[in-house]
């Protein structure tokens, strides 16, 4: 249940169209569900405002079909997940209607959310290989209603493509920096932009850097002021916190 479903029981006990004591049994429903092998927070999108995201990795596919098909069932329309082999995706499909794109392995189970047309998230990139942890990113804004728009492969390694996209950094309400390598892109957007930048370090690049962590450490200590810092590699996050901003 989340807080616009809340909303509407409530609107219905106060119009008597729905007694006190069917309201009551409703939301006496557990605040998770135990499935065994997963408890699903049926009540985050009363505390959040979004419900409960699967985080794919690592899950056979029959679990996450028991915990999409739950949720789907329980009332969500849509169930958002992260992380999902193509494996997994080719399976779930053949269970419900699933959009999945495979660059990002973002995958979103039963109707498809309304057109993002809220704010403007700008997303940049270090470089191509970026790529798929900004597209992570940006659907996931695009899932929660988030407006998106794309500027990939403007690393520092040609400041001129950066710079001649100055007026749509200039009109972003939050910018998601993805960059892997030395993670350069987030300070120089930091300072350009008079909003919030998420920066997100990737594990693309060479020995030293790390898996990401020269990229992490790199953003972690940006002159620049207004950058924030997620995990290596989390487009989700940066996601997720952007589309929170833009809703503002």
């Amino acid at each position: 249940m989340n807080k616009e479903e809340l909303t509407a029981l409530l609107e219905a006990v106060a119009d008597k169209r729905l007694s006190v004591e069917d309201a009551v049994t409703k939301l006496k429903i557990t605040p998770y569900e135990d499935l065994g092998f997963a408890k699903i927070d049926t009540h985050r999108g009363i505390r959040q405002g979004a419900e409960e995201v699967i985080y794919g990795a690592g899950k056979t596919r029959e679990q996450i079909e028991g915990i999409v098909m739950h949720m789907l069932e329980g009332g969500s329309e849509s169930v958002l997940i992260t992380r999902l082999s193509e494996e997994s995706a080719e399976y779930l499909s053949k269970k419900t209607e699933l959009f999945y794109d495979k660059l990002s392995k973002i995958a979103m189970a039963g109707e498809r959310t309304a057109e993002a047309d809220t704010g403007n998230i700008v997303i940049a990139t270090g470089g191509t290989s970026d790529i798929p942890v900004a597209e992570e990113a940006a659907l996931t804004a695009e899932y929660y209603g988030s407006r998106v728009t794309r500027l990939y492969d403007v690393g520092v390694s040609g400041m001129h493509r950066l710079t001649d996209n100055a007026e749509i950094l200039a009109k972003a309400k939050v910018v998601i920096a993805v960059a892997g390598m030395e993670g350069a892109l987030a300070s120089v957007v930091g300072g350009m932009v008079d909003c919030p930048v998420i920066a997100v370090p990737t594990s693309v690049g060479y020995g030293a850097n790390f898996k990401g962590l020269s990229a992490l450490l790199s953003m972690l200590n940006s002159c620049a002021s207004g950058v924030s810092v997620v995990n290596i590699d989390n487009g989700f996050g940066a996601g997720y916190l952007a589309n929170m901003i833009n809703k503002i």
